[in-house]
Parts: C-alpha cells; structure tokens; sequence
C-alpha cells in the first residue's frame, strides 16, 4: 500500500512541543513555565504536549493541573506503563496538530528558550539538529555519546554530530512519515533524517541537571547502543562475514604453517606449539559467541515486529476535546 503524504494542509496550530516525562516531579514546575514563556515569545499559535511515560511519583497529576491552568495550549497524554523515551515521543507524535514540531527532554539541562530559534532557523529545512556545547556530562556520557554519533554518521552517511540531544526542530511531513513506520526499536533522530531532504544543525547551551536525576544508568546505555546498531543498518552482519573469512583463512594458513614447519624441525618442535593451538581454538570460540550474540539480537528485533505488539498504549488525555482524543 502506497500513504500519500498531504503537505499542503491547514492545521489547527503551528508549533507543537513534544516533551516525554519520567519521573520529573522536581523541575517539571519550571519546565512548563519555562516552555510557555518561550512559546509565548514566538508569536505563533502552539500547544504543548506533555507525555507521561508511565511516572510513579507525582508528574501525572503536576500535569494534570497544568493542562487544567493552561486549557487549549497545554494537554497530557499518560501512557499506562513506560515504554522509553522514543517510544513515548512517538505516542506524543501521534497527537500534534502542528504544522512543525519540536521535541525537548524534560530534565532542563537544554534550555526551552532554544526554541524561537529553532523555528526561525527551520523554515528552509526539514529537520534542525542541535549540538551540545559545553556540556555538563560525566566523562562517561560525553565518551558513549561521541561513540555512538560516529556510529549513527557512518551508517547513514547524514553527518550531524549530536544525534543524543533530544531539542529537535522536525516539519510535518517528516513526523507524518514517522508515524508510518511500525518497528518497535525506533530511534527518531535517525528515522527523521532517513525521510528529510535537507538538514541543518545549531549550537545550543547545556546545562548542569539540578533537580532530579538522570534516567539512563550504565545498563540503558548499552541497551541504546544495541538498538541504536540493530535498528539502523545489517552492515555488522556484513562485516562478520567478512571478518569471519579473515580469520578462517588466517587460521588455515597457520596451520599449513605448522604443518610445514613440523616437517621441517620434526615432531618435538609441533609438540611445543600445543598451547599456541590452544590459545588460537579459543579465540575462534569467542569470536564465534560475539558473532552469535549480534545474531540474537537480530533475530530478537524480528521477534518483536512480527508479534506486531503496539509501541505504546494511550491511557488518557486530559485539556482537548472528546473528539480530540481520538
């Protein structure tokens, strides 16, 4: 089946900010007020969409009557459990009425006073990125993150250099075309630039988190790279047969070598060579279970679209219409 992308529509505002929430009872207060204020400031017509991903603390009703203070410009969307960030951004993307929309995290570490910015730079190009400059992040997450952009850069070949900042300018057709894609391991910025035709980045601030905690430990981390390589290419799979073939014909070629050489120096010199035989059988073995584990993930990525199972569940919405909930 072919989907039409309409572009030339009239929608009902023009900005929405998608902002995913967990667990953020300490600086949501000044997140919204801070986000009004900058959506105030550009003049334009604009609804702020802030998406609970399952909070156990007291976002949901800090949201609630926020929605009720702010009635046609701030709403809630609550998701029953949570789901991750993407996931949950995706659920706010099927909610906007905007002509463009903008994403933000919700720990105020990127100021939502990028945001007037952010439209004005975004009217000739699909998708705006931003780059953190100096950033206020332990040297492990400034380590990970710079691994995982060059990553991201060499198997899409779209060279932005901040794929981890989350305060993103994306047009409508864009999040329209996201919207028609059903994987269930979805990293936006690079699902965003795979549709974009052009793209641009600017520098934004980062500041130091003060209220609340971070919500990826080491173990999330490394769950983001593995989907981060699973979902944007089966290049690895490529690269370890070719890897594969390195080793094997290298190890063939050793044990001609040795072969030869016993011939050579006689039967006491191969006996010496035991351990080396050894040490290179469990090389193979390990290159063998990494091999594997990249292939279980794989399979585990097929596992979880063909159960089709949706990517998140919309329990409520509170500030629209009845009609608007649909």
């Amino acid at each position: 089946m072919i989907h039409e992308i309409q572009t030339d529509r009239d929608y009902e505002v023009f900005l929405s900010v998608v902002i995913p929430v967990f667990n953020e009872e300490a600086c949501l207060k000044e997140l919204i007020q801070r986000t009004l204020f900058s959506c105030y400031k550009t003049a334009k017509s604009f609804e702020i969409l802030l998406v609970d991903d399952g909070s156990s603390d007291t976002s949901p009703q800090l949201i609630k009557e926020a929605a009720e203070n702010n009635p046609g410009k701030l709403f809630g969307v609550f998701l029953n459990r949570n789901y991750g960030q993407h996931n949950a951004i995706i659920a706010g993307f099927s909610k906007v009425r905007g002509e463009v929309i903008i994403t933000l995290d919700a720990d105020l570490q990127n100021p939502p006073e990028e945001i007037p910015r952010l439209i004005e730079v975004g009217e000739d190009f699909d998708v705006v990125g931003t780059i953190r400059v100096n950033r206020n992040d332990s040297f492990f997450r400034r380590f990970s993150s710079s691994l995982v952009n060059r990553a991201v850069q060499k198997s899409t070949g779209v060279m932005m250099h901040d794929y981890g900042c989350m305060l993103r300018f994306y047009k409508r057709h864009i999040v329209d075309a996201m919207l028609m894609c059903h994987e269930r391991s979805t990293f936006i910025p690079v699902l965003a630039n795979s549709f974009a035709r052009v793209t641009t980045e600017i520098e934004v601030e980062h500041a130091a988190r003060t209220l609340g905690e971070s919500k990826y430990s080491f173990a999330k981390l490394i769950s983001l790279m593995f989907d981060l390589v699973t979902t944007m290419t089966t290049y690895p799979l490529r690269l370890l047969s070719i890897v594969g073939g390195i080793i094997s014909a290298t190890g063939f070629g050793f044990g001609l070598l040795i072969l030869a050489l016993r011939f050579i120096y006689g039967v006491e010199w191969a006996v010496g060579g035991v351990f080396t035989l050894f040490a290179l059988v469990y090389f193979f073995i390990g290159a063998q279970f990494i091999a594997m584990g990249l292939l279980g993930e794989y399979i585990g990525r097929i596992y979880h679209d063909v159960r089709a199972r949706p990517r998140f569940f919309i329990q409520d919405v509170v500030g629209v219409k009845v009609d608007q909930k649909k």
